[in-house]
Order: C-alpha cells, then sequence, then structure tokens
C-alpha cells in the first residue's frame, strides 16, 4: 500500500467565533457591527436566499447580524460529525457544531484525527473573499471589519498554532489601493494568502481585463510579498446553474464552472506577463477540467492572437502561464489524476473541506489512499504536501 504522509490542507473553513469582531471593533459600532443573536424561528431557502419568521416553537439558530442583514449559521457549513442523512440546509448553533469548527486547539485535534498537518481555512461569515463587507453599506465601518477579521485570524485562529494553521487574509475589495495596502500589513506579520474572487464582476467590481488596470495595485502587492491569490468556487457569489427550477444538484455538479471561466480569464489577462512571480489558486474546483481548457487556450491564441492584441499582452502561449503560476485543487477527481501529466504534478494541491458537506473527515487519509495509492511515493508526497509547501511557503518538511 502508498504511503500518504501528513496531509496539508490548502482549502478548509472556519466558523469565526461570535466575539471576532464585538471585541475588536469601537465601542460606536458594537449595535451595528457583525454579532450574533440566537432566536428560534422557521427558515426556508429560497431563490438562493435565506427567510425567516420568529417562531417560538420554531428551531434554534444562531444568526449573525451585521447593518441590515441577518445571515444564518446552517448545519451545510458545520457538518462535521453528522451523519450524511442529517446534513440538510436547516439552522445550527454553536452548541451543536464540533468545536473544531470554530476553536483552534479543537481544530488541531480534529485535524490530528484525520491525518492533517495543517491547514489553511476560508471565511464563513464573511463568505469566500470578504464579499460580505464590500456589499455594507458604511465602508469606514466595512475596512474596520476586515482589519478586525485578520488580526483575529493571525493572532487568535493561527497564533497558538505552531505553524499548523495558515492565515489567510481578506481585502477591501472596494478599493484596490486599499487592497494593496492589507496586502502588505498582513505580509509584514508572515502571512501569505489571500482571498479573492473567482469573477469580479460577478460583484459588480471591474474584471482582471480592466483597460485602466484597476487590479493592478493589489496584484503587484501580492507578487512583491509573495502573497498567493486563493479564489475558491462560489467566491463570486454566483454558484453556476443551468435553471431556476433545476434541483441543486445540477449546481452542485457544475461547481467547477467558474473556476473553469476564471482561469480562462487570468490566462488572458496580460496579468501573468506583467507580474511573472505571482500565484493564482483554485480551490475545491477540482482538476479534471484543466487539461482542456488549456489545450483550447492553446489553440485560440494561436488561431486568433491577432484578434484585439491578445498577442501584445499575452506574448507566450497560454498554458505557459498555468504551468508557471496557477495551482489546482482536489479531494476526489479521479478523472484529473489520470490525467496528472497534463494537469501539471507540481501544479495539484489537496484538500479536505473541513467541516463543510462535502469535506472528507475524518477519513481523509483513506480517501487519498483510494484515489491516489497507485502512484509513487514521491508523487504522492507532492500531491498531499509538498506542492502547497512550495505554494504557500511555509516552513514545514516538504
Amino acid at each position: 500500500m502508498a504511503h500518504i504522509p501528513r496531509i496539508v490542507s490548502v482549502d478548509d473553513h472556519v466558523i469565526e467565533p461570535a466575539n471576532v469582531w464585538q471585541d475588536r471593533l469601537p465601542s460606536k459600532y458594537a449595535d451595528v457591527g457583525p454579532r450574533v443573536i440566537q432566536e428560534a424561528g422557521n427558515m426556508n431557502f429560497v431563490g438562493g436566499n435565506f427567510t425567516y419568521e420568529p417562531d417560538p416553537d420554531g428551531q434554534l439558530c444562531d444568526w449573525w447580524v451585521y447593518e441590515d442583514k441577518r445571515v444564518p449559521q446552517t448545519r451545510l457549513s458545520a457538518a462535521a460529525g453528522f451523519d450524511r442523512d442529517e446534513v440538510k440546509v436547516v439552522g445550527i448553533t454553536y452548541e451543536e457544531m464540533r468545536d473544531g469548527c470554530y476553536d483552534p486547539k479543537a481544530r488541531l485535534e480534529d485535524m490530528d484525527v484525520n491525518h492533517v498537518e495543517a491547514s489553511l481555512c476560508f471565511p464563513s461569515f464573511p463568505r469566500f473573499c470578504g464579499q460580505t463587507f464590500m456589499e455594507a453599506d458604511d465602508k469606514v465601518l466595512a475596512k474596520l471589519c476586515v482589519e478586525a477579521y485578520n488580526d483575529w485570524m493571525v493572532d487568535e485562529w493561527c497564533g497558538d498554532s505552531g505553524g499548523r494553521l495558515i492565515p489567510l487574509c481578506i481585502i477591501p475589495l472596494w478599493d484596490a489601493e486599499l487592497a494593496a495596502a492589507e496586502i502588505h500589513r498582513n505580509a509584514a506579520r508572515g502571512v501569505r494568502a489571500v482571498c479573492f474572487s473567482e469573477i469580479p464582476p460577478y460583484l459588480g467590481l471591474p474584471s482582471v481585463h480592466d483597460a485602466d488596470g484597476y487590479w493592478e495595485p493589489f496584484v503587484r502587492a501580492c507578487e512583491e510579498t509573495q502573497t498567493v491569490i486563493n479564489m475558491h468556487i462560489g467566491s463570486s457569489s454566483k454558484m453556476p446553474s443551468t435553471s431556476d427550477d433545476a434541483p441543486a444538484a445540477v449546481g452542485s455538479t457544475l461547481t467547477f464552472n467558474n473556476a473553469m471561466a476564471s482561469m480562462s480569464d487570468w490566462l488572458f489577462s496580460g496579468l501573468l506577463e506583467k507580474f511573472p512571480s505571482v500565484k493564482i489558486a483554485y480551490s475545491e474546483g477540482q482538476i479534471g477540467w484543466i487539461p482542456y481548457i488549456l489545450e483550447r487556450a492553446d489553440k485560440v491564441w494561436e488561431d486568433n492572437r491577432a484578434w484585439g492584441g491578445v498577442g501584445d499582452k499575452v506574448p507566450e502561449p497560454p498554458s505557459t502561464y498555468y504551468y508557471r503560476q496557477m495551482y489546482g485543487c482536489f479531494f476526489d477527481d479521479e478523472v484529473g489524476l489520470e490525467m496528472l501529466d497534463r494537469v501539471g504534478v507540481s501544479n495539484i494541491t489537496f484538500e479536505t473541506d473541513y467541516p463543510h458537506s462535502d469535506s472528507t473527515w475524518p477519513h481523509t487519509k483513506e480517501v487519498a489512499e483510494k484515489l491516489m495509492g497507485h502512484l509513487p511515493d514521491d508523487v504522492i508526497r507532492k500531491l498531499v504536501r509538498g506542492n502547497a509547501i512550495e505554494m504557500l511557503g511555509l516552513d514545514l518538511e516538504a
């Protein structure tokens, strides 16, 4: 049987404790900044949004309240420890969650159970790239919320983990100069990873093709600080599907679509040419689709690079930039592993997705053995830890 070394997971999640912002924001924001209330009621999920009606006989749920928004904690985001048949879109309280969802000491214990040495965790209440704060009315408060989250992430979530919990920061998406400043602020204390949106126009923001170079200050700051740009599926607040009445299973099957579209954007953006050492990472997008999109992008570039100055912005075949600067991520993709030579053995990382409903916890080692047991030990080592260590510049044994 193949040897699976301890895993470095580049896509897990943290449920923020209730005190993150209340402890860090100025007191004048106590009644408007993010805070948690517990109420009984009936929750429905309609058209991609949660609706709520108070009901003393309803289900007890912890809700985040921020400005005029109410966001429920749901079992889908804190599914660890529940049987598969119990994982539903229903409310949950902190008392019902595993402590590892929100407590760093308990998280390390759950990682030990799962053969995981280190973990990079995406936000929950701020959403996958901090778009909750971008959507807020008061941008002064929103900037303070971004900074408070990053302070908590560095000092409390990761601070006493001995490097096992890897800090991942968020940025003020509404201002690329502020975003660059936040990158530098966090890099000065050792942060080498930032969340970003797969498709910024879905959030009402400029695209990576913006003629005025809107995102260049941010990307430049990432290159200068060796900060990896991490894009999680759903980080554009729009999950792919085919129709309003398509079952959720259709959207779940198509989750990789936005990652595929985003990779196409970045390959033709010219930003990877202009910033040749910046690194891009796709989280939870799986990898089986990558060989075709590289083949197609190279073919389009070869036949049509005279159109619109594409050849000037992208002087090399697009796949060049992928193999040099991009990483995919998987937790269950046999097809991608069958095409590993084309996906790129040095371009792939692994994840556990703890504590989400798709998570392989606490059986990730067994899943890895099943998926990768036929591969040489040196290849397995790169996939489950070595590439992540290289990508993030971690002080761990490769």
